[in-house]
């Protein structure tokens, strides 16, 4: 899908604006071991995919701090906002992982502008977030991110 970008004059209005799905990308052993590494995460279901196999998983799985990560990469696919001077990632709310990410899966997400809100300088988005693996019946990271945008 196309990125949709958004004028900071327009940003006022853009509450309800689907933002559709990201492309995919799959999740590797090599990303989960530098992840494990950089977090110190080093637990066997992420980075022992033999030991895994014989897990509740059936294998080796992303952490689920990896995979809310990837949101920052996704986001970027799905949105922009021209005619600003500084972007800040806010935060998260409503942070969940209902199903696992297998590695070797692939993942996207799709988003929507929930509300906007108009904060001193500038304004402030609240986006809609689901990260899904590929033909996975449940969602594998759901999250409302809040970004700001200053002119």
């Amino acid at each position: 899908m196309a990125q949709t970008v958004i004028s900071y004059q327009d940003l006022a209005d853009a509450a309800g604006t689907d933002l559709g799905y990201s492309e995919y990308r799959t999740i590797t052993q090599e990303q989960v071991n530098t992840f494990a590494d950089a977090t110190d995460d080093h637990q066997w279901i992420h980075t022992d995919p033999e030991r895994a196999k014989a897990g509740p998983f059936g294998g080796p799985i992303a952490h689920g701090y990896l995979t809310l990560s990837l949101q920052i990469a996704f986001w970027t696919e799905l949105f922009d906002v021209t005619g600003v001077a500084t972007k800040v990632n806010y935060g998260l709310e409503k942070v969940r992982f209902p199903a696992p990410v297998p590695v070797g899966s692939r993942v996207r997400m799709k988003a929507a502008i929930a509300e906007v809100e108009e904060v001193k300088g500038g304004y402030q988005i609240a986006v809609d977030q689901v990260v899904e693996v590929e033909g996975a019946a449940k969602p594998s990271v759901v999250s409302r991110g809040i970004y700001r945008f200053y002119a």
